[in-house]
């Protein structure tokens, strides 16, 4: 039996997974919560090392000490990713602690919602520097270890179905993800030209069972038409989203794979592609394809 976009039910994926990851060192950005948590989680399952980092230290201490408890190695390392030498000191603490990190998974990023000319510059600021800024600082630090090291390793952005479908209400969302998207595909390139024995994934999250559609949507300021919405994504998502935990299983055996595209939920992607890929051969107007 299959489970919408994940590996068969008792085929190897996730077995061939721990026989990849095992005794690897992944670094993993915005690691306290959410989708970061279930990555963090799941890297422990297979036998990885952790170095586990994000902005809020109690929350990551927390996790650490929890998947310590559970026999894992964690060196977890609170940064701000829109520091370049926050992530640069997070890197070092890999080298120091685990000889440096096989695997980067650029996973940070916020949300917000509203309408793009009402989100407040400081708002949109945030986005672009955690989003966006954020994924560039990890390359930054990690790429040029892994070119030095000449040995197998992973490269894992985030983006979101957003990163392909935009939305209204989530301008920050949409445009920093189709960033991430792009700066992926451009890492992609490159390392190819390198020849790089670097694997480079994007992932496209949808719906996952956490609290950000109904943060993002009660921000202050926040228009009546950004708290429906956000209401509406965070009852879908807790209807028929994933948890974190589902979620990053099926994305670490996607990545053993050796998949670019790493798409958890194809059920909620695919069927959008084809009518955007139409519309913008057709030069035809966007239209919204839901009432809010």
């Amino acid at each position: 039996m299959t489970a919408p976009g994940g590996a068969e039910q008792g085929s190897t994926g996730t077995a061939d997974a721990r026989h990849l990851f095992r005794g690897r060192t992944a670094v993993i950005t915005g690691a306290s919560s959410g989708i970061g948590a279930g990555f963090a989680r799941h890297a422990a399952a297979l036998g990885m090392r952790l170095v586990p980092t994000d902005v809020a230290a109690d929350r990551l201490a927390a996790l650490a000490e929890e998947l310590a408890a559970g026999g894992a190695e964690v060196e977890p390392v609170p940064a701000d990713v829109t520091d370049p030498a926050a992530v640069e000191a997070v890197a070092v603490r890999a080298d120091e602690r685990f000889g440096g990190a096989d695997m980067l998974v650029n996973n940070a990023g916020i949300m917000a919602m509203g309408y793009s000319w009402e989100i407040p510059a400081e708002t949109w600021d945030a986005a672009l520097r955690i989003n966006v800024g954020g994924t560039a600082n990890g390359l930054r630090a990690f790429v040029p270890r892994m070119l030095d090291r000449g040995t197998r390793a992973w490269i894992v952005d985030v983006s979101s179905v957003g990163g392909l479908l935009p939305a209204p209400l989530m301008a920050p969302y949409s445009a920093t993800k189709f960033a991430v998207l792009a700066l992926t595909e451009s890492l992609k390139y490159e390392l190819d030209m390198r020849g790089a024995p670097i694997q480079v994934s994007v992932v496209t999250p949808g719906s996952v069972k956490s609290d950000i559609f109904r943060a993002a949507s009660g921000a202050a300021g926040a228009a009546p038409e950004a708290e429906r919405f956000g209401a509406l994504l965070h009852e879908r998502a807790e209807n028929s989203g994933l948890t974190a935990e589902e979620h990053a299983r099926r994305v670490f055996d996607q990545v053993a794979e050796g998949r670019y595209w790493v798409v958890p939920q194809p059920e909620q992607l695919d069927p959008g592609l084809q009518p955007r890929t139409d519309m913008i051969l057709e030069r035809a107007e966007p239209r919204l394809p839901f009432e809010i």
